[in-house]
């Protein structure tokens, strides 16, 4: 006698039951809600303070190591805020620019350029 076996497959992919984040679930970190708790930790002083006076730690102590972490994260993320590029335009050009925008959309609408 022979024996005959059959095996169900698994479905591959899709929703599951019971995965994913739970409706109420929120173990997410915020920037906002960790810098309000160091600043309760460190007695009411802001972040900013306690950066500065970390770095001036670090200079006294002439931690080179420190010192170059702290002008690293000072450059990458304070000077990028701090560079813009200011653009001003000539009456000449502001015309010019008029003139090309009222021509592009007669172009486009089929209307005059009056």
């Amino acid at each position: 006698m022979e024996k005959i076996t059959t095996t169900a497959k698994k479905p591959k992919g899709g929703a599951r039951p019971g995965a994913g984040r739970k409706k109420d679930g929120r173990n997410q970190l915020s920037v906002g809600g960790l810098l309000e708790m160091l600043e309760i930790k460190a007695g009411g002083k802001p972040y900013e303070e306690l950066l500065v006076n970390d770095f001036l730690l670090a200079r006294q102590n002439n931690d080179s190591q420190l010192i170059i972490k702290y002008h690293n994260l000072i450059l990458n993320k304070v000077m990028t805020n701090m560079a813009k590029i200011e653009v001003t335009d000539s009456s000449d050009t502001i015309e010019a620019k008029k003139v090309a925008f009222a021509e592009a959309l007669a172009k486009l609408t089929g209307l005059s350029k009056e």
